[in-house]
């Protein structure tokens, strides 16, 4: 119970009450998923070693806050977003790079996985809650 799954499927369920997505929506959830997952993969080779290295210089660093990693995350996904054919909507590019840059640096140095992931939670939570609701209720 309670893994991380990138696959689009949910291994555990929420519980103690906890709102849930409704049963219905797991199989628009997948398909959202996989096609992210798709895109991801595309960006996945164009994120060069240097700018996953120096995201994982910021969060090994014990000196810097919780919300200065976020701001330096999304500033590092912005400059990637640019590079980024302009036929895609920059919110989902902006979703699926900071899903890759999370992947990626977690690879890299798997002990981050905690704070990479509640990071990456945050950001997308600050900067684009209202994009992922809209992308799951269309």
């Amino acid at each position: 119970d309670f893994e991380l799954q990138t696959d689009g499927n949910r291994s555990g369920h929420f519980q103690n009450g906890e709102l849930g997505l409704a049963p219905t929506n797991e199989d628009v959830i997948r398909i959202i998923a996989a096609q992210l997952a798709e895109i991801g993969d595309q960006f996945d080779k164009e994120i060069q070693g240097k700018v996953v290295n120096d995201l994982v210089q910021h969060f090994l660093s014990d000196k810097l806050s919780k919300q200065e990693i976020t701001l330096h995350m999304a500033r590092v996904v912005r400059e990637l977003t640019q590079s980024i054919p302009s036929d895609m909507e920059q919110e989902k590019a902006m979703l699926v790079l900071a899903m890759v840059l999370t992947k990626k640096i977690v690879n890299t140095v798997p002990s981050l996985l905690h704070r990479v992931f509640n990071t990456t939670l945050n950001y997308m939570n600050q900067q684009l809650h209202n994009y992922i609701v809209e992308m799951v209720s269309a």
